[in-house]
């Protein structure tokens, strides 16, 4: 399955989504803020499949730590979460990096079928289909 880096400030929040991501086998790990997810993010080369965060967080909140991956790691997929309003307004603005935000609370339901999804985009082949007009003189 997917190898996921789990970025949330809330333990008990970050071990029950990282149990409810390992149910369908994917490998996750975890970091307590955006400049810890930053850091895990570079350690491993930006060797992850899609990274959830949540928003709120101290140091380093999930939109910086959104943006700074995807500067560096263009291909990242990445979903965030959170629970303000206002901040789901301020990720308005970054549908062309973020591929989905949860709204919390959300069901492992929710959670599992969000991440299958994009998932499942990121795996899509890009297609691109060309038309040609042939005239006869």
């Amino acid at each position: 399955m997917a190898r996921i880096l789990l970025v949330d400030d809330e333990e008990t929040v970050r071990g029950f989504l990282k149990r409810g991501l390992e149910i369908d086998g994917h490998a996750v790990v975890t970091a307590t803020d955006g400049s810890d997810g930053l850091d895990r993010l570079n350690e491993a080369g930006g060797a992850f499949d899609l990274m959830l965060t949540d928003i709120r967080m101290p140091l380093m909140d999930g939109i910086a730590l959104a943006l700074a991956a995807k500067r560096d790691f263009p291909d990242l997929t990445i979903l965030l979460m959170t629970g303000f309003a206002d901040q789901r307004e301020r990720a308005r603005g970054l549908d062309a990096i973020v591929t989905d935000v949860l709204t919390k609370p959300f069901s492992l339901a929710d959670l599992r079928s969000t991440v299958r999804r994009a998932l499942a985009a990121r795996s899509r082949p890009l297609t691109i289909s060309l038309s040609l007009a042939f005239t006869t003189a």
